[in-house]
């Protein structure tokens, strides 16, 4: 893979950064540089993670948070690991209540769709097994801007313009108090360069650090998340918090015109940009990007999104799995249903046999893909008083179709947005890549690796390229520089196009790459106060 390769029609509006030391690449600055500094003090890629991570959580807090969820792909000595740290509905969260209530539909705020937040246990997960500093050393920059303060970033502040005004819309009640004493203590979002900080936050996370995250899952910080929600009608208990675990999982792969994609399997949605893939790799695509091309990618992802929302969820309750939806029969099957024009994608069955991303490296070979998340913004809007704790709403994903295999069940982890992506090419290592967003996730994977691998442009390149998503059905949304021309000929082969103007639709990402020789080249975003640090 040439770092150098093509920009055009979409000239870069960052450049490519480069080093042989180490490098972070994330969504904010402090952030990046965070883990960076782990890096000096002799820390490795997984130690910059986890700081990144962690200073995320309070220099990015319309994103993601202490009380979220997390996943990560881990290179080292020669393997790949994959860790599922998504939590599960709380024990006493069922179907049954949700009748006894009179409930239709899952709320999105409030205390009913929290379920166990996993990413506290992500840092000491990965911490003790690949570490090399303590989790003190890694969680102090993180702790010193809760509670010292940090300049908010101009992104970040568009983002809490749009969530303080979403609170003001659907936070009705005593539960969300703590959500403006915490966010919008001086009754709005702060604006871009105004100071911001948390004591509560910081305390909360000093109690990780020193606990190795069993504070939050088994102490103090415990019974405090208990006793607010139990005041405020919720699920989530002590004990639910006490038992959680994260998975270590083995990566699901697809090999792509020579190039092999990772994804962690399901509960994650990262299958979807796999079985799109899978169905491109049998199709010849132009090396330049035309309307034949980008509507062959769309009704791939199409398909792969419809199978995706028909049959992930936690793969204990899942009725095919994977490796069936991605096997070949079935997406030679899947890849027949691809014409001239667009389709309204249906599921098949095979035959039966708001999110922050960050992407380290250092000189050793380690790298990892990181991604966390509390959904949807500040998550259920529900913030544990003096912690500053926003718990996370991923319960809203769950569907209450008792025939859906996503059905809402006790101690079950529901289908889920964030994924992180690896590349490698003959058993070697090129590095991790990501796209936040919600379900803008597999399409943003799908359009980052295609520009890639089919056109030829470089990462920076590709992730400054204009996007689309699919919306259902046969709309389409573009953003506003998509070319004009590209929209008018999609319109003849039956997409119905949208061009969107609101910002933060179509996910932000970061992109590492190592070479042969060690270079390390990095890529950030310009949809976001993105930043690559680098040594």
């Amino acid at each position: 893979m040439n770092f150098s390769s093509l920009e055009y029609p979409y000239p870069s509006k960052r450049n490519l950064l480069y080093s042989n030391r180490g490098m972070v690449a994330t969504s904010q600055p402090l952030a990046a540089q965070a883990g960076l500094d782990m890096l000096k003090k002799g820390g490795n890629a997984i130690d910059a993670a986890i700081a990144t991570a962690a200073c995320l959580t309070v220099v990015e807090p319309t994103s993601n948070g202490i009380g979220g969820d997390a996943f990560a792909i881990i290179w080292t000595e020669g393997n790949l690991h994959g860790l599922n740290a998504s939590g599960p509905a709380p024990k006493e969260l069922s179907l049954e209540y949700f009748e006894k209530q009179g409930l239709k539909e899952m709320p999105a705020y409030g205390p009913i769709p929290i379920t166990v937040p996993g990413a506290p246990a992500a840092w000491a997960e990965l911490s003790e097994r690949f570490g090399n500093l303590s989790l003190q050393t890694v969680l102090k920059p993180a702790i010193n801007y809760a509670r010292y303060g940090y300049p908010v970033t101009p992104a970040t502040s568009y983002f809490w313009k749009k969530a303080h005004n979403n609170a003001l819309a659907n936070y009705q009640g005593d539960v969300f108090k703590h959500w403006f004493e915490t966010f919008a203590p001086e009754g709005r979002a702060p604006e871009p360069g105004e100071i911001w900080k948390s004591e509560g936050h910081a305390r909360t996370l000093e109690a990780i650090a020193r606990t190795e995250g069993r504070d939050f899952y088994e102490g103090d910080t415990a019974e405090r998340i208990e006793t607010f929600l139990s005041n405020h009608q919720g699920k989530l208990k002590k004990s639910d918090l006490e038992k959680y675990r994260v998975r270590w999982e083995k990566p699901i792969s697809v090999s792509y015109r020579g190039y092999d994609v990772w994804e962690i399997p399901p509960n994650g949605q990262g299958m979807i940009a796999l079985q799109a893939l899978s169905i491109l790799q049998g199709m010849e695509l132009d090396p330049v990007e035309n309307a034949e091309t980008v509507h062959r990618i769309i009704e791939s992802l199409k398909l792969a999104f419809t199978d995706g929302k028909a049959h992930i969820a936690d793969p204990d309750y899942m009725t095919v799995t994977a490796e069936e939806l991605l096997s070949k029969e079935y997406i030679d099957s899947r890849r027949k249903l691809i014409g001239e024009n667009a389709i309204e994608p249906e599921s098949g069955l095979p035959p039966r046999g708001g999110t922050v991303y960050l992407a380290a490296a250092d000189n050793e070979g380690n790298m990892i893909s990181m991604i966390q998340s509390n959904y949807m913004g500040f998550g259920s809007g529900v913030v544990v008083p003096d912690t500053g704790i926003a718990l996370h709403n991923r319960g809203h994903n769950f569907s209450l179709d008792p025939r859906h295999p996503n059905c809402l069940a006790p101690d079950k982890r529901p289908y889920h947005t964030i994924i992180p992506g690896f590349l490698t090419k003959n058993g070697k290592p090129l590095g991790p890549f990501g796209v936040m967003g919600g379900f803008m996730q597999p399409q943003g994977h799908l359009q980052l690796l295609t520009k890639i691998i089919d056109f030829q442009l470089n990462p920076q390149a590709a992730l400054d390229a204009p996007r689309w998503q699919w919306m259902g059905g046969k709309r389409i949304e573009v953003e506003q520089n998509y070319p004009e021309t590209l929209i008018h000929q999609l319109v003849e082969k039956g997409h119905d196009i949208v061009i969107q103007r609101e910002k933060g639709s179509f996910g932000r990402g970061q992109m590492i790459l190592r070479n042969e020789e060690g270079v390390l080249c990095g890529a950030t975003e310009p949809r976001t106060d993105g930043c690559v640090a680098v040594w």
